[in-house]
């Protein structure tokens, strides 16, 4: 019985040592639950926030960059993994976009504006680069006309101008000579003039009468080759001696078969070959009158009566 008694005892002991070990288990359990619950309760706190951030990093993403996450996952770079790394690269480009200046929102529209304006200028210059190109063919073919008209009619004049020198000044030689120039249509051109016992000179070096004789021929001539309806000359042989104002007023009429002269004059032999006279008298003083007489009719008149008798 005494044994048995121990061997109960013994038993009794042993369960009481597992129940103590079993709770002592369980406080250990407790505990850990306690600090995976903590542990858990911390995760999920942190999770919240790198939720929160990365909301926030979308957003920001979005509102500074107009980038989408999918967008953003696409541009990603692969060898971009330290976190330092990342933010250098980050600050240089803020350097650079800083560098670049003050952003115009208006930028785009701007463009479009001074594209447009661009294109019109541009086809603007081109039309211009065109019609310039065109003008100086234009403007060549001009001046090679020019030239070409101007040889073959200032070789016309000067052999023109020798005929009817020789005949205003009964003999003689009269030419016309281009300076050294270049370009025919910049040269000067020069009268030589040699009357009748006189060696060939220049224009200036003659006298009055011989200047004036001279610059008659030359316009006589430029009439002969191309003669104008109409011609008004004033006074244009006051400085000849009478012999002189015979030939010039013999010379004259035969030009009148083509043109008109008008000529203001004092000398006697001009008024003779004209065919009609208009003077002002002033018999009242204050009071001009006109007076016409019509040498052709009086001529006539002349005949007629020499026929009679």
């Amino acid at each position: 019985m005494e044994l048995v008694i121990q061997n109960k005892q013994r038993e009794k002991e042993e369960k009481a040592g597992r129940q103590k070990t079993f709770f002592d288990k369980k406080e250990e359990l407790n505990e850990r639950l306690q600090l995976l619950d903590r542990e858990n309760f911390r995760l999920q706190n942190q999770r919240e926030r790198l939720n929160e951030r990365l909301e926030s990093q979308v957003d920001y993403m979005w509102s500074e960059y107009e980038l989408t996450y999918s967008r953003a996952e696409e541009l990603r770079k692969e060898e971009l993994t330290s976190i330092p790394e990342m933010k250098r690269s980050i600050n240089e480009k803020k350097m650079e976009i800083r560098a670049l200046g003050n952003v115009n929102v208006n930028a785009i529209e701007d463009y479009k504006e001074i594209s447009g304006r661009y294109e019109f200028m541009k086809n603007q210059h081109e039309d211009l680069v065109a019609a310039q190109a065109a003008l100086e063919k234009i403007i060549e073919e001009l001046d090679g006309g020019m030239r070409r008209q101007f040889r073959e009619k200032f070789g016309e004049i000067r052999r023109e101008f020798d005929k009817v020198f020789k005949e205003l000044f009964g003999g003689g030689t009269g030419t016309l000579e281009l300076s050294q120039e270049e370009d025919i249509l910049e040269a000067g051109i020069q009268i030589i003039s040699q009357p009748p016992g006189k060696k060939l000179q220049n224009m200036m070096q003659l006298s009055g009468g011989e200047k004036a004789l001279t610059a008659i021929a030359l316009l006589f001539a430029i009439q002969n080759l191309k003669p104008s309806p109409f011609c008004l000359l004033d006074e244009i042989e006051a400085a000849l001696d009478d012999s002189n104002v015979d030939r010039f007023a013999g010379y004259l009429h035969k030009l009148t078969r083509y043109t008109q002269f008008i000529v203001i004059t004092h000398r006697r032999g001009t008024m003779v070959s004209a065919d009609r006279l208009y003077g002002i008298t002033m018999q009242e003083k204050g009071v001009s009158t006109l007076v016409s007489v019509s040498l052709i009719e009086a001529q006539m008149e002349r005949e007629e009566e020499k026929a009679e008798l």
